[in-house]
């Protein structure tokens, strides 16, 4: 693999797309409920529904000969595998040899790193996700991100949850699209008497898996986890492994890790 960038460049870029990622959904206005049965009277999720024709893909996404650039630096360089549909796939390497840069790939989440070429194919359900007309919104809807470092909304936890669902439009009632996606992520039962307080009091692990609940509200395909328990003391570690293993088969995790006996608990598909 290509000479990775230095550490510091590597969290820099991190902390700036996380950043752009809470921006991003800060400044969407709110869709709220829908009438109807689904597809989401939505521009991004009726485009979706255009250039996601195949529900039942296998395997659910892949890569085929991706290499990745930053202002012509080489940083991944021919990667190839696929993504089984309801599996656990963890891509496996040293810090800096690119495994975040990958696993933005499927996402769209390096279309707003300056510089970031991408070049190969990659795809969801059959369908190349960077094709002339994908809306790279439209993706982040179906493929959700976690990362590293929690990045919670300066909100209430009710509205962290809320705000997917809320911005993309929904169907039934919001109390309970919050309460499924809290329990999904392990957490109801922790917050559950408190979800108008501000989301930024809780400890690391309970933000981590706080942000994990806002990513499973909008019920996302995929969901891609850059290192989400490296900030995390040991029992908060082991809840986000087991709510791994708990989300799946209904949905598909790609996970970053560096941590070999991480990967050997959760994958069902290292891959390094």
């Amino acid at each position: 693999m290509p000479a990775a960038p230095a550490a510091d460049e590597t969290a820099r870029r991190d902390e700036a797309l996380s950043n752009a990622c809470i921006n991003e959904y800060m400044h969407r206005p709110e869709v709220g409920p829908l009438e109807g049965a689904a597809p989401l009277d939505h521009p991004s999720a009726a485009q979706a529904e255009r250039w996601w024709p195949n529900p039942g893909e296998d395997p659910v996404a892949s890569y085929g000969g991706v290499s990745v650039s930053y202002s012509g630096v080489l940083a991944v360089a021919g990667v190839s595998f696929p993504v089984p549909r309801g599996s656990i796939v963890a891509l496996i390497g040293p810090s800096g040899s690119g495994k975040s840069t990958l696993l933005r790939c499927l996402d769209r989440m390096n279309d707003l790193v300056p510089g970031c070429r991408v070049e190969g194919d990659v795809c969801y359900r059959g369908m190349d996700l960077y094709a002339p007309g994908v809306d790279p919104v439209a993706v982040r809807t179906r493929i959700g991100l976690v990362f590293q470092k929690p990045n919670p909304f300066p909100k209430s936890i009710f509205d962290n949850v809320a705000y997917g669902p809320r911005t993309v439009g929904y169907h039934g009632n919001i109390h309970d699209i919050v309460e499924r996606a809290l329990r999904r992520a392990a957490l109801w039962d922790e917050v559950k008497d408190r979800l108008s307080k501000n989301a930024l009091a809780l400890s690391g692990g309970q933000q981590q898996r706080l942000v994990i609940a806002r990513a499973l509200a909008i019920d996302p395909d995929i969901l891609l986890m850059d290192e989400p328990a490296s900030a995390l003391d040991p029992i908060s570690t082991s809840r986000i492994e087991d709510l791994m293993r708990e989300l799946t088969p209904e949905v598909t995790i790609v996970i970053v890790t560096h941590n070999l006996q991480q990967a050997r608990a959760s994958a069902t598909s290292p891959r390094s």
